[in-house]
């Protein structure tokens, strides 16, 4: 009766789901060059720590986490980093791919497919169904995203028109392409929007600056935080304070006002110790802790907190 009561202790364990707070730590590495690499040798793949269906949130962090890749990325690259150290912090996290057009490969290693090129109004549409399921197979009542590049903007039009903005009780953004870009005052000439288009996807023209899309836009819709972290090296988003958001319920976070060494660009962000930091003050203001200042690279981006602790 005992060996058989053991059994059947053993049997309801594994049959009940695993809280974010009980997972196994995982190793976290703050270095672009290195998820480059694990994207070519793993592609479509989920990133360490992501897209555990089995995952149900804790009372200290009850809204699970959305990833959400900018144009021309994915998850396996974009949130190398990220994944596993929200998980390694009690997060339930997952991540999608999204906006694939069916076009020719283009962009960085981690996939066979373009993510992130089809209109944005499309895309949103696909996070809708994602948060759906999370919500759904969680239990939750609401998520937190967290995006890069048209990952921070593309959830905009979400909550905006597609139902969000009370599925969502935070928006965290790196890097956001909010109010466009000039593309280093190339898009003002005439040609220069379709042309990018073609070759990298319709989602481009979207976030050209001043395009009817983002003109669309409100800064900020009624009961979401909101927080932008930029990089003054931004080279994609130009000029770098289109980023930032204004309105009730934001927080703009500049690294270079943190940290001078900090010379992060546009890719480096998402693997930037200083960045990632503020993307846990973010979700978890309560337990907030100051970044260690320290040299990051462009596109590596890197930090003091490489051995996969708490950035």
């Amino acid at each position: 009766m005992r060996r058989f009561g053991v059994l059947l202790l053993a049997v309801v364990l594994g049959l009940v789901p695993m809280t974010a707070q009980a997972a196994t730590r995982l190793p976290v590495l703050y270095s672009g060059v290195a998820s480059l690499a694990n994207a070519a040798l793993r592609p479509d793949t989920d990133p360490a720590g992501a897209n555990d269906w089995t995952c149900r949130p804790g009372a200290a962090h009850p809204r699970p986490v959305v990833l959400v890749h900018g144009t021309v990325e994915n998850k396996t690259y974009n949130w190398f980093t990220l994944a596993p150290l929200l998980r390694n912090n009690g997060y339930c996290v997952f991540a999608l791919n999204y906006g694939d057009t069916g076009s020719p490969h283009v962009g960085l290693p981690g996939s066979t497919r373009t993510y992130g090129a089809a209109p944005v109004a499309e895309s949103a549409g696909e996070l809708r169904e994602f948060v759906d399921r999370v919500l759904a197979t969680t239990g939750s009542s609401e998520v937190d995203i967290v995006g890069h590049s048209q990952g921070g903007m593309m959830p905009r039009y979400y909550l905006q028109y597609l139902g969000g903005a009370s599925k969502v009780g935070k928006l965290v953004a790196l890097s956001p392409s909010n109010h466009g870009t000039t593309a280093d005052g190339l898009a003002q000439l005439p040609g220069v929007g379709y042309l990018l288009a073609t070759g990298l996807g319709p989602s481009v023209e979207d976030q050209l600056a001043g395009s009817p899309l983002l003109r669309s836009l409100d800064e900020t819709v009624p009961g979401v935080a909101y927080t932008v972290i930029q990089t003054a090296y931004d080279e994609v988003v130009t000029p770098y304070t289109s980023a930032f958001l204004a309105g009730e319920g934001v927080t703009n976070i500049l690294l270079q006002d943190q940290c001078p060494a900090d010379v992060s660009d546009h890719l480096g962000i998402s693997f930037d110790a200083i960045a990632l930091r503020d993307v846990l003050n973010a979700l978890d203001p309560v337990h907030a802790q100051a970044p260690d200042c320290t040299l990051t690279l462009p596109v590596n981006g890197g930090g003091l907190a490489a051995t996969g602790t708490a950035a």
